[in-house]
């Protein structure tokens, strides 16, 4: 199938076009864009969001009425079945402004591809991912100038899933909607962060949907994340359903520790997200000779490592909030303190070398960046 994009189109397609090899995606532009009113040397992550977006709706087994429509708000009835049942999955990436000026994305058809594979284990229509990126060249060209000069700030861009049949019952939707809009950030986060090793709830047991970017994976996070809040925690450290001893991710993010001369993180599984920023840094650190081990990790060892002086990193990693440093860790009453994070050469050398491929200071010689211009 050809994806091809047209500036405006007044009319809907007709029958013939809508059954041949090339499939429309309309663009309808805004009257006045809301860019004045953005202070870019103070923007709240996810707060701010760009002129226009894309939406593409599936019925009767086929993804039709491709658009590009001025940002806003939706209509849809109390009985939609995502409000019910939580069949909703999303994405992240985001787009950054070297310094020659050029828009350029962070591996973006690996998250295109991520967000099909959540689709398959909610039972939810995969999508061309040739169709989201043309869709997604078309939303940075026409929101071009929303991309944040800063070297701290960036475009981020949300694609996401939902099902939209209007039904009461548990069962698969016959009908969804996929959008992707995009909004400018800062930081995710200003500090270093203060995690409690989470030994009683559970963000995905084995065989759930830990692997998948849904909805529900985060909702259900929301509460034991507010009770470690309340205890002066910013986030999470969960542990395995079974036994609560090995830990697995982060609040929204993958976990990595430097022990030793070794960077370690656990493998991936059907209990913890795929995460593209994280086999970014694992493929990164090991081109900068840096010794990687994906294993299970016992928070014993990690205590253990902190005790004997080897704990001398730790640090979460995703798009949202890049490379992250941890501070301390809340284990059964004790906080367990790391180095200051200027000491700690491991991880600031893997974010300068990933700050640098992202801004084409360097070479990407993992051919990550794609040119949005």
């Amino acid at each position: 199938m050809v994806f091809r994009i047209l500036r405006i189109i007044e009319t809907p397609l007709t029958r013939t076009e809508m059954e041949s090899d090339i499939m429309e995606i309309r663009v309808e532009k805004i009257g006045q864009s809301r860019i004045q009113e953005v202070d870019f040397d103070n923007i709240p992550f996810g707060r701010v969001f760009a002129d226009h977006c894309f939406i593409a709706d599936y019925d009767n087994g086929e993804w039709t009425d491709l658009r590009i429509q001025p940002y806003g708000k939706m209509m849809f009835s109390p009985a939609m079945l995502a409000l019910h049942y939580g069949q909703t999955i999303f994405e992240g990436m985001k787009a950054y402004r070297n310094d020659n000026g050029e828009v350029m994305m962070f591996r973006p058809m690996d998250n295109f591809a991520r967000l099909n594979k959540s689709a398959e284990r909610m039972c939810m229509p995969t999508i061309p991912e040739s169709l989201m990126m043309d869709a997604l060249k078309e939303l940075i060209k026409l929101d071009k100038d929303w991309v944040p000069q800063r070297k701290d700030s960036s475009l981020y861009i949300r694609p996401f899933m939902f099902a939209t049949d209007e039904f009461i019952g548990v069962k698969p939707s016959e009908k969804y909607r996929c959008v992707m809009f995009t909004c400018p950030v800062g930081p995710y986060y200003s500090t270093p962060l203060k995690v409690m090793v989470e030994s009683h709830y559970t963000r995905a047991p084995k065989g759930g949907t830990g692997s998948a970017k849904n909805g529900g994976n985060y909702g259900g996070a929301l509460y034991p994340a507010k009770l470690a809040q309340e205890k002066g925690y910013h986030q999470l450290l969960w542990t395995d359903a079974a036994e609560h001893k090995y830990i697995e991710e982060s609040g929204t993010m993958n976990v990595m520790f430097q022990i030793g001369e070794k960077l370690v993180t656990p493998p991936t599984g059907d209990t913890i997200l795929e995460g593209i920023t994280r086999d970014s840094v694992l493929k990164l650190a090991s081109s900068l000779g840096i010794n990687v081990e994906e294993r299970r990790i016992s928070i014993d060892e990690i205590v253990e490592a902190h005790d004997n002086n080897l704990l001398l990193d730790a640090f979460g990693v995703g798009t949202a909030a890049t490379i992250a440093q941890i501070e301390l860790i809340g284990y059964n009453g004790r906080d367990l303190v790391l180095p200051p994070t200027q000491e700690r050469k491991m991880s600031k050398l893997i974010a300068e070398q990933l700050t640098a491929i992202r801004y084409g200071e360097v070479e990407d010689k993992f051919d990550w960046m794609v040119s949005m211009n």
